[in-house]
C-alpha cells in the first residue's frame, strides 16, 4: 500500500482558503451571525444595561473591571483596556444604534 505524497504548504493553504471562503458564503446565504457579531451585540446589551442601572458608575465599573481583568490575563495593557471600554461605553450612551447595517442581510 503506497502512501499519498504530502501536499505542499502552498496547496494546503489554498485548499484552506477555499474552504473558509465557502464557510463565509454559506453563512452569508443563511444570514448566520458570526461569533464577533454576537459578541458586539452582547457587549452593547451589557453596557446599556449597566448605564440604565440605578448606580450607573458602580455598575459600569464592575463591567469594566471584569472585562479588563480577563483582557489583562491575555496580555493586554490595563490602561489601554480601560480606555477602549470607556470609548465604547461613551458611544453607546448616546442612544444611537451603533452598528452599521449589513446590507447583504436586508430583504430586497
Amino acid at each position: 500500500m503506497s502512501k499519498k505524497p504530502r501536499k505542499s504548504r502552498k496547496e494546503r493553504n489554498a485548499e484552506q482558503a477555499e474552504r473558509q471562503q465557502q464557510v463565509r458564503e454559506d453563512a452569508k446565504a443563511r444570514c448566520r451571525p458570526s461569533r464577533d457579531d454576537l459578541a458586539r451585540v452582547l457587549l452593547r446589551q451589557i453596557i446599556t444595561a449597566a448605564q440604565a442601572h440605578e448606580d450607573k458608575d458602580r455598575a459600569l465599573g464592575k463591567v469594566r473591571d471584569s472585562l479588563t481583568n480577563d483582557l489583562e490575563r491575555q496580555g493586554f495593557a490595563v490602561r489601554e483596556c480601560e480606555e477602549v471600554f470607556h470609548d465604547i461605553a461613551d458611544r453607546y450612551s448616546d442612544g444611537l444604534y451603533p452598528f452599521r447595517p449589513k446590507r447583504h442581510l436586508m430583504p430586497s
